[in-house]
């Protein structure tokens, strides 16, 4: 039994990912830490500056000026909580952009790795299961039908008080899966020691269930809940 383990998960985005985590991380009283709000910070911070996506030496630059952490489920930016803030899809598409660019990516994964190493974890986002969490005892590829995605966060958004279509939601998400799946560095793939969770006819307590249950019967050194 080892003292400390990682559960990776990883997926498109809309999947269900970091609500299934935030479930899994509560009920077996382990860290989550929503890596793809990193890059939603960084992409917000790009946006704010009008920076253009683009790599060089302003965007190197940035990333040494930049300091994003994690605090009581909160991410903050330079010092600033921005949990709200990052969930828009100007935003998400800022994540995306920004998420390509090798030098982004390094930076962001030399930062989840430290996170991940002095206690259990759950972690989602970007390149969790390959390239972040190569060794971990979990993984994890959640994923859903573009459509199902799509109308999931089309009511996220509406609920939130946003004004967009169904039909804008779906082709952002379409776009979103073929950058992320055609970038140059570590395109969006399963990782072939990965399980495949389609959560299109799932519900999120089936998803966190067969999660835990796998933990569980490991008899995993879980922390204490309080």
């Amino acid at each position: 039994m080892d003292r400390i383990f990682q559960i990776a998960v990883d997926g498109p985005g809309g999947a269900g990912k970091s609500t299934v985590a935030k479930a899994v991380a509560k009920e077996l009283n382990i860290e989550y830490i929503d890596t793809g709000a990193m890059y939603r910070a960084l992409g917000l911070k790009m946006l704010r500056l009008g920076m253009e996506m683009k790599d060089g030496p302003k965007l190197r630059k940035l990333l040494d000026e930049t300091s994003i952490d994690f605090r009581d489920g909160d991410i903050i930016l330079d010092g600033e909580i921005v949990s709200r803030l990052i969930r828009t899809q100007e935003v998400s598409m800022a994540a995306s952009g920004c998420s390509a660019f090798p030098v982004v990516r390094e930076k962001m994964v030399d930062v989840q790795q430290k996170m991940g190493e002095s206690k259990s974890v759950i972690m989602d986002g970007r390149d969790i299961c390959e390239v972040v969490f190569p060794n971990a005892k979990y993984k994890y590829f959640i994923t859903a039908e573009p459509e199902e995605r799509a109308k999931r966060r089309y009511k996220e958004l509406i609920d939130k008080g946003q004004k967009i279509s169904y039909e804008e939601v779906l082709t952002q998400i379409r776009q979103r899966d073929l950058n992320d799946s055609t970038r140059a560095a570590s395109p969006m793939k399963k990782a072939p020691d990965a399980e495949l969770l389609d959560t299109t006819h799932m519900t999120v307590e089936e998803a966190v269930k067969h999660i835990c249950d796998q933990v569980l019967t490991n008899g995993e050194n879980l922390p204490p809940k309080p």
